[in-house]
């Protein structure tokens, strides 16, 4: 994965992130030497996006198949929240 310094984004801007990214999805921006940002072309995080409610619905689907859930009222289910943040 390519770096880019904050310094070298500040001098280049998005030509230094265009560079990174001719070779790479993605490009970690670092400040003071420490890792901070990653930036990647936005097709490329809509691909993870997608990919992380898939998995979301996966679990969701394991949880219902397991009869891991309730069917209660909205107001039971605003009692079940409240007396879990007195727990």
């Amino acid at each position: 994965m390519s770096s880019i310094s904050a310094n070298e984004l500040k001098t280049r801007g998005v030509a230094a992130i265009e560079a990174a990214l001719s070779h790479d999805s993605e490009a970690i921006i670092s400040v003071r030497g420490k890792t901070r940002y990653v930036v990647m072309p936005i097709e490329h995080f809509h691909y993870l996006r997608e990919c992380e409610l898939e998995a979301a619905l996966a679990q969701n689907n394991d949880d219902i198949a397991a009869g891991r859930f309730v069917v209660s009222t909205p107001e039971e289910h605003l009692k079940r929240i409240k007396a879990g943040d007195e727990a």
